[in-house]
């Protein structure tokens, strides 16, 4: 933790949801955290619950204007730079592939190409994406060193990204001992998402509307893992660069490979159960955009080199989200809720 007391950390992104968690912990941990973003693009957001009193500034910038990234940047002037920023969503991506290759693709690149001016610079940590992998769907875990490519725009747009960054890794900042790494990450579940066409927003909002809950790809499984298991991730791969102790190019960062992931429909029926309603959902067999049935990565490696493994299964990552949404229906003070589940992680044995 005493790593970022006092530390100027630029983080982009910090408008989102995992985002947002990443601001207030930082935060915490004593960092001087300036955040990057467009605003918040769901109503409400956690960015607006949490608001800004713990931030040292921020900058409601778009990352296609490379302009306005570099006088927010020139005005930050990071040691530390954790890029979350980035459109996730995939349905989204097939609907607007040239605004998410925009933003994930040369977003990073403008971001990359600010920071070649900050004297101050010691490591870039950029978030892509556990999609990044030519996904062949014969169920095995991907490791760092396997191949990249994506199907559909985001996963696609995520990989060339990672290409990029090892680019300009190479070619700008290695010569200046400045340490750049991506982090290979997704499927994160916790409070305070209220994004379109993510799983447990969807859920909550069918549960809060007496609703029918309708599922696209029932049978799909993914690399479920909380939110807070998921930064402190990122935040020991961040330390790693800063003290720059033989730091690898990328890390994946997922659910230990011997816990299988679990399918779509056991995620909501659990979600449904600890938040008290009555389970059920519907197959939506509508034509739907192409995404990916199996999917898992190996995070051995960041066992190996950070020691750092998830703390908590599906069942508390599901329980701690059910009981954040659980308690914002109540009308409790959820800033004061996320620091509390932010504690009780901390606490945790890791």
């Amino acid at each position: 933790m005493g790593l970022w007391r006092g530390r100027r950390v630029l983080l982009t992104g910090h408008t989102g949801f995992k985002g947002a968690w990443a601001a207030r912990w930082l935060a915490r941990r004593g960092a001087d955290v300036t955040g990057l973003a467009l605003p918040p693009n769901t109503r409400p957001s956690l960015h607006e619950v949490l608001g800004t009193a713990h931030l040292a500034g921020e900058h409601m910038v778009d990352l296609c204007d490379l302009a306005s990234v570099r006088r927010a940047v020139e005005v930050a002037r990071p040691e530390v730079v954790l890029h979350m920023a980035a459109q996730s969503i995939v349905r989204a991506s097939y609907h607007d592939p040239v605004g998410t290759y925009a933003t994930n693709l040369m977003g990073t690149v403008h971001l990359l190409e600010a920071l070649r001016e900050i004297d101050a610079l010691k490591a870039v940590l950029v978030i892509t994406s556990d999609k990044v992998y030519e996904n062949d769907e014969e169920g095995r875990a991907f490791r760092e060193s396997d191949r990249l490519g994506g199907h559909d725009p985001y996963s696609a747009s995520k990989a060339v990204a990672e290409v990029a960054v090892s680019s300009y890794a190479r070619s700008y900042f290695m010569n200046r001992g400045v340490r750049v790494a991506t982090a290979r990450g997704g499927n994160v579940i916790g409070g305070g998402d209220f994004a379109d066409d993510r799983m447990v927003p969807d859920i909550v909002r069918a549960a809060r509307r007496n609703a029918a809950l309708t599922l696209r790809n029932p049978t799909a499984t993914r690399p479920w893992q909380h939110v807070l298991d998921c930064l402190s991730g990122y935040f020991a791969f961040a330390e790693r660069l800063m003290v720059g102790e033989g730091e690898p190019a990328a890390l994946n960062f997922g659910p230990p490979s011997d816990v299988p992931e679990i399918q779509t429909t056991e995620l909501v029926e659990r979600m449904q159960s600890a938040m008290g309603v009555e389970s059920g959902w519907q197959h939506d067999v509508t034509p739907q955009p192409i995404e990916k049935e199996r999917l898992s990565v190996d995070a051995s490696e960041a066992l190996r080199l950070l020691g750092w493994q998830a703390r908590l299964d599906v069942k508390a990552a599901i329980d701690l989200t059910a009981a954040w949404y659980s308690a914002q229906a109540r009308g409790e003070d959820m800033a004061a809720f996320t620091d509390a589940q932010i504690d009780f992680f901390e606490g945790l044995a890791a």
